[in-house]
């Protein structure tokens, strides 16, 4: 078994890192992931967001795998997290669905607010292969290998996304923000001027939602 465990300090608020680290898919940085779908999302009594995903991602084998280790070089794997607006918290786990036995990668990944008004990231991770043929420990090696520079690239897509919020001023639209406000004494053709999705924004609504082909 291997594990892992990093720290990344965000210098954007904690609304604003929640928002990019949903929207994260699609993205140039993670060409891996296949599709990205919502299967349930409910609030608890106390006002937190938990929702589930299910993900699906290709990967390759590495030249060393025995012939026919897995059936297919795509594995589904679940999200769940807890949007936590009052505390400032967001809290998420993964885990692989399938060729479990092959390797088995679960994920816990937390942002928390700090006391100056930055965000902190805590990624920890477990690798486990119960593969026979002496090669659980190198397919873990492997596995924590893959991991380390997945999460690099998560975070260049994460930075990606937050830099087109940036540019877009989505800032009051984020998780656990405020309305949006409107200066008194503006027209009509002004607002809707200014809420007309454009530039960074129609780019990441291109990813989100990819043109039709014809």
């Amino acid at each position: 078994m291997k594990f892992f465990s990093q720290s990344f300090l965000y210098d954007d608020p904690w609304s604003i890192v929640s928002l990019a680290f949903f929207l994260r898919y699609p993205n140039p940085y993670a060409a891996h992931v296949i599709s990205c779908d919502v299967i349930s999302r409910t609030t608890t009594p106390t006002g937190s967001l938990l929702t589930t995903r299910l993900i699906l991602k290709r990967g390759a084998l590495p030249r060393w795998a025995p012939q026919g280790i897995v059936s297919r070089a795509e594995s589904w794997v679940v999200e769940e997290s807890e949007v936590d607006p009052l505390g400032k918290t967001v809290r998420c786990r993964t885990k692989n669905l399938d060729h479990v036995k092959v390797m088995q990668v679960e994920e816990w990944v937390n942002f928390r607010q700090t006391s100056d008004g930055k965000t902190l990231q805590t990624t920890e991770a477990r690798i486990l292969s119960g593969f026979g043929w002496g090669l659980a420990k190198k397919i873990e090696n492997h596995g924590l290998k893959r991991f380390k520079a997945n999460v690099q690239r998560s975070r260049e897509g994460v930075s990606l996304i937050l830099n087109l919020i940036r540019q877009s001023r989505l800032q009051p639209m984020t998780l656990g923000g405020e309305g949006l406000s409107h200066s008194h004494g503006t027209s009509d053709n002004d607002s809707r001027s200014s809420t007309t999705p454009s530039g960074p924004w129609s780019r990441l609504k291109t990813w989100l939602r990819p043109p039709s082909s014809t």
